[in-house]
Formats: C-alpha cells, structure tokens, sequence
C-alpha cells in the first residue's frame, strides 16, 4: 500500500447512521491537518467478508466495527489481540501493510480512559464495583476491571442466565445478584456501571434504586444520548463522582485513529463538542 495514498477509515455497522464516530475522526483529523477520510458504511452480514477484503485495496487502513457485526468481525480477521479475543468481540479492525487484517478491541481501554481522566482519585482496588447489564459492552467493562484490580464485580441483569454465562467465563471474582436485587448491590460498590441501554432515549428507563449509592463513589453510564441520565443525576445528588459515556466513546478511537492515521489525538473539550455535533 503506498503512502502518498489518502488514508481512508471508517465504521461498519448496520444501521450505522447514528455512530458518532465520524464527527469525532473527521474532527481529529482537520485539527492535525491529515489529509484523510472516515465514513459511516451500512453493511449487510452476507457482504461483510467481501467488503472488508476490498477496502484495503481502496486506501482503507483499517475499520471500527459496531454492531451487529462485532462478533462476526472477530472470525474473519487473521491476526486477534488478547483482549479482542477475552470480550470475544473487535471493535477495530487494522489493515496492515503484509495484507493481514487485525482485529483489537479498544472498548476496555477507552472506558477505564475515560474513568482514570474524569475521576483521577479512583482507586479501583478499593472495593467491589457494581455491573448493570450483561452484554457484549458489560463484557469489555468486566474484563477491563479485572485487568485493574478491582478485587470483586457485582453482577446484575434483567435475565440472570446471561449474568451467569459472564460469570462461567470470568470466574470467582464475579457475583451474580438477581435484577430485583440490584439496588442493594450499590451499599458496598466503590465502582458503579450502567452497560444496559436502559435510560437512553427511546428505551425504557433504567428502574433500579438508587438510594444505595455510596458517597464518594465512581458512577458511570455507557449511555450518552442523554448525556446526563437519571443513573448520574442522582449519584451526583448522593456526593459520587459522575462519570458520562461520552468520554468511553472518545477515549476507545484514540488507539484506533493513531493506528490509521499515524498520530495520536488529543481529547479535550473540543473533542467532546466535535462527538456531540
């Protein structure tokens, strides 16, 4: 692949229009003046394999993967890193030179990003953190507090069995606490997750109560759409420290865009603007 090619990146996914990804790309990569692209492409799971064989012939330097295809994504790639194959899913995928494509996920790495730069006291070690929801995003969040220190994970969802799969997979560290239970598990969490799309726009809101939370605790919502759920306005009234989604979003397209695009971006509060446009 020659270098005097305009780099191209972008996101798959299906439906792909509400990614927010290319406002916070194409933001980065005006800002530093590369003379490249990122584009939103909405692809069916039968072209996946065929498309993501031909856009290294087109410029492309890699890929973010969003659903439905994460998993399926993993499959195809011929090289996986550690912790794309732990959460058993790529969020970025990486056309290198020697033709190979790999495959990484970054979820992990941009919500503890997120949580060590908007909470720089938190000390994960210092107790058990509370998980709401137990889907592909609570097992990138669980994989990456464990990988932390975090000595114990409070296990929460609507249907235990999936609780308890996560459970099987990452071992004794992880409790599994029953959905009507749930709001007692937030008394002795330091660490408080929201990984369900409960309490964002156009889904049901997010029921558990919340009169639990410590004070001094870390709260986090993956939901940014609203910005600030009901999950973080009352952590913010019972003295946490809130933590909004927006950052994970932000801090998890850093490794991929440097990866891309050659240079690493800063995140600061034109980011943020840029991410919410």
């Amino acid at each position: 692949m020659s270098h005097d090619r305009i780099p191209l990146a972008g996101v798959i996914g299906s439906p792909v229009a509400h990614s927010r990804s290319p406002q916070l790309h194409t933001h980065w990569l005006k800002t530093l003046g590369i003379p490249g692209f990122y584009i939103p492409m909405d692809v069916a799971n039968a072209d996946l394999e065929v498309v993501l064989r031909t856009l290294p012939k087109m410029g492309f330097r890699g890929v973010n993967i969003t659903v439905p295809h994460k998993e399926r994504a993993l499959e195809l790639a011929d090289l996986v890193t550690d912790r794309a194959t732990i959460i058993g899913a790529a969020n970025t995928l990486v056309f290198r030179e020697d033709g190979k494509i790999q495959a990484d996920n970054t979820d992990g790495y941009g919500f503890i990003e997120n949580l060590r730069q908007a909470a720089p006291d938190w000390k994960p070690e210092s107790g058990p953190a509370a998980v709401l929801g137990a889907g592909g995003a609570a097992r990138a969040v669980i994989a990456a507090l464990l990988d932390v220190g975090v000595p114990e994970i409070l296990l929460s969802n609507r249907t235990r069995p999936r609780a308890e799969g996560l459970q099987q997979q990452f071992g004794r560290r992880v409790t599994v606490i029953d959905w009507v239970q749930a709001g007692n598990m937030l008394e002795e969490a330091v660490t408080v997750v929201n990984t369900t799309s409960l309490g964002m726009v156009g889904s049901p809101p997010l029921r558990v109560p919340l009169d639990g939370l410590r004070k001094g605790a870390v709260v986090t919502d993956l939901v940014y759409a609203p910005l600030q759920t009901r999950l973080l306005m009352e952590a913010e009234k019972a003295g946490c420290v809130a933590v909004d989604g927006l950052g994970m979003l932000i801090h998890q397209a850093v490794p991929a865009f440097e990866r891309w695009f050659g240079t690493r971006p800063e995140v600061d509060a034109a980011t943020r603007a840029a991410a919410l446009r």
